[in-house]
């Protein structure tokens, strides 16, 4: 095919385009975790071993002993050490109607290889702890009666029927988060939108392909949480590349980055 003097031919234009979205997409995922580093490098106490990190209360969770309604509360935090640029650790705190402590239910991968589950249900420790070191965000937080004890017994169910009691991994999971997701699935009354930088929450449990967002407003398909497509009315849409995800919340407008979260309104 001819072309006029000064015309460029359509073949000479697709390895700039290539180039073009290779980068985008590259800066897309990758540049947010440099300026997560760089908060990290500010704000995280440099030099302290696990156990000299802060893991008491951070007053978030209502005193079991002044209020009788019951109380469902989910947290992330960011993960300790240098795991905390790229993610954040989650939990569910719950206490029955008059119950004077509350439960913690989350994933440990400390103890599988020497046989111990990977899940861990206590009320000896802070519900709404610092996270070695690390302040959680609230991300849910219901407080009533029959209804909330309702759910509560179903978060208990849904945690106990986990299926990679004795399997953790960290990249691409199963861990905490995959963990947090498989139960917001099976208890929809959550509404649980997972933050973007919880890695782990779009590894199907059990190996599937296809699921129902954790928030149960949408749908999700993903390759053992190395790629995959998110879209749900609480969640937005999210593309997850490696483990990382990128998306936009059209109902709270918001992006959200690897590394960073999300960045605009907030949930």
């Amino acid at each position: 095919m001819q072309t006029k003097p000064g015309q460029i031919k359509p073949s000479q234009t697709k390895p700039g385009k290539k180039r073009f979205w290779t980068l985008f997409i590259a800066l897309l995922f990758i540049a947010p975790l440099f300026f997560s580093y760089g908060v990290y490098s500010i704000t995280e106490a440099h030099g302290l071993q696990w156990w000299q990190a802060r893991t008491d209360s951070t007053g978030m969770a209502p005193d079991p002993r002044s209020t009788t309604d019951a109380i469902v509360q989910v947290y992330a935090a960011r993960a300790f050490s240098w795991r905390g640029v790229f993610g954040v650790h989650t939990w569910f705190a719950v206490k029955p109607s008059n119950a004077r402590s509350y439960t913690r239910y989350e994933v440990f991968g400390w103890g599988v290889r020497r046989g111990r589950p990977a899940l861990l249900v206590r009320s000896d420790v802070a519900p709404d702890g610092y996270w070695f070191g690390s302040q959680p965000e609230l991300l849910v937080d219901l407080r009533g009666g029959a209804e909330i004890d309702r759910i509560i017994q179903h978060i208990d169910q849904a945690a106990r029927a986990y299926p990679h009691m004795h399997e953790y991994r960290l990249w691409p999971g199963p861990n905490s988060n995959t963990f947090t997701a498989f139960v917001a699935r099976q208890v929809p009354e959550l509404r649980l939108d997972l933050p973007p930088t919880a890695i782990g929450k779009d590894y199907i449990a059990g190996g599937g392909i296809l699921a129902t967002s954790p928030s149960g407003t949408g749908a999700q398909l993903s390759v053992f949480g190395l790629a995959g497509l998110m879209v749900g009315l609480e969640e937005g849409i999210e593309i997850n590349l490696l483990g990382l995800t990128v998306g936009i919340d059209l109902l709270r407008p918001a992006l959200k980055l690897p590394g960073l979260g999300r960045v605009g309104m907030r949930p």
